[in-house]
């Protein structure tokens, strides 16, 4: 089985490629969090990037397709979910070459559809340690009784007129990806809102009708 989960900031795309991982015995992998642990071994892909980083500019695309290739080539280009990526058409493009080069085109691409408004709400909940780092939500993972509350706060990113600032950027960015997969037997797009089992309920629903009986890991 082999999957794309992309979405908007906050729809979840996180939490529903863990569970995918877990229930399905897939390989998890977001760009994000394998170029964050790239740059902490101190890899040479990671060192790549880092100047970019401390720099204060974007890391290009062909770093973020590398690290993607070594990841999906590491799980033999199957069993895996990928979450975040690909966000760009080239991107999108790339992986497509890339699997059907070895025989392993996509299984399903799966979109999160959440309404802004919602994911404001969601996202504006969200609220971090200033010491520790931990992340935490006021509704769904609120502090622990005795956290002094004025260590906890909340970051800039997620104040409301900043969360639809990203949106707009994720929409203009990612509508030529959307645009490139919805004329494929392979997605469907999927309620996200409700909670957590909810939303997997709905994922494991579209994954029977775009999988064969015969896929999987």
């Amino acid at each position: 089985m082999r999957i794309v989960l992309f979405g908007p900031p906050g729809a979840g795309k996180g939490t529903q490629a863990r569970l995918l991982s877990e229930r399905r015995d897939l390989c998890h992998i977001s760009t994000g969090e394998i170029l964050r642990e790239s740059m902490e071994d101190e890899t040479p892909v990671g060192r790549e990037a880092k100047s970019y980083v401390e720099a204060g500019e974007l890391v290009p695309d062909d770093v973020v397709r590398r690290l993607a290739e070594d990841a999906i080539s590491s799980v033999e280009h199957d069993g895996f979910v990928l979450d975040g990526y690909p966000r760009t058409l080239q991107q999108a493009e790339w992986l497509t070459a890339f699997l059907e080069k070895e025989g392993a085109p996509l299984t399903a691409v799966v979109n999160l559809d959440v309404p802004d408004e919602k994911i404001v709400a969601r996202l504006s909940k969200r609220r971090v340690h200033t010491e520790t780092g931990e992340n935490f939500h006021l509704e769904a993972k609120p502090p622990p009784p005795g956290v002094d509350e004025a260590l906890i706060v909340q970051r800039p990113d997620d104040r409301p007129e900043a969360i639809r600032k990203r949106l707009d950027v994720y929409r203009d960015e990612t509508a030529p990806v959307r645009a490139h997969y919805e004329g494929h037997d392979a997605y469907r797009s999927v309620d996200g809102t409700g909670s957590f089992e909810e939303v997997y309920d709905r994922i494991a629903e579209a994954l029977e009708e775009t999988t064969p009986a015969r896929s999987g890991r």
